[in-house]
């Protein structure tokens, strides 16, 4: 006998997710079936800590937005996937409002990926391509590894590459954000 196993909706993932391995914090559904990623390292968890003062300084001298940290994006439907990329920074719709979600339907401005895992590396292509065509205007990559930031834009379809050496630019979408990108990868000052 065969066993035919239907796709899992994003409201079934969501629910479900807490009985994954690790307590489905690096689940992700992936056409309607839940796929678990490899557990970050200590390099994404740095990434993420000064990406995340940098927002903050942003945030609160620009008052443009807001970021929101492992937040699932809705970006396919029937069958849904739900990926969670490190950062979704959002600049439109009321201030905060998708920070206690799970998941959402909205579209953020910017994305943060990091390729830090083989399997985040892996899928790489996918996830942008997936981004972008869901509406998504700028998407940022961080590897550790080369230590360089990949940025990638839905308008002109451009890429570029930043290294240690460079300066982040926000613009055009986060208007006023800088960051050296050697600060990014930095180790933190308790380490």
């Amino acid at each position: 006998m065969t066993m035919i196993q239907r796709a899992m909706t994003a409201e079934e993932f969501s629910l479900k997710r807490s009985d994954l391995p690790d307590a489905g914090q690096w689940a992700e559904l992936v056409r309607g079936v839940p796929v678990t990623l490899q557990p970050p390292d200590l390099e994404h968890g740095t990434i993420v800590l000064n990406l995340s003062k940098a927002f903050s300084a942003y945030v609160h001298a620009e008052m443009n937005g807001y970021p929101c940290f492992d937040l699932g994006l809705k970006l396919e439907s029937s069958p849904d996937t739900i990926l969670y990329p490190a950062i979704s920074y959002f600049t439109e719709g009321e201030r905060f409002s998708e920070t206690d979600n799970d998941y959402t339907d909205s579209t953020p401005t910017v994305v943060v990926d990091l390729a830090t895992t083989g399997d985040r590396r892996a899928g790489i292509s996918e996830r942008i391509s997936l981004y972008l065509k869901t509406g998504v205007q700028s998407v940022w990559i961080a590897d550790p590894n080369a230590r360089t930031i990949h940025i990638l834009r839905k308008t002109n379809h451009s890429a570029i590459r930043l290294d240690e050496n460079d300066m982040l630019n926000g613009a055009p979408d986060l208007r006023g954000f800088r960051i050296k990108v050697a600060q990014i990868f930095a180790d933190p000052d308790w380490a």
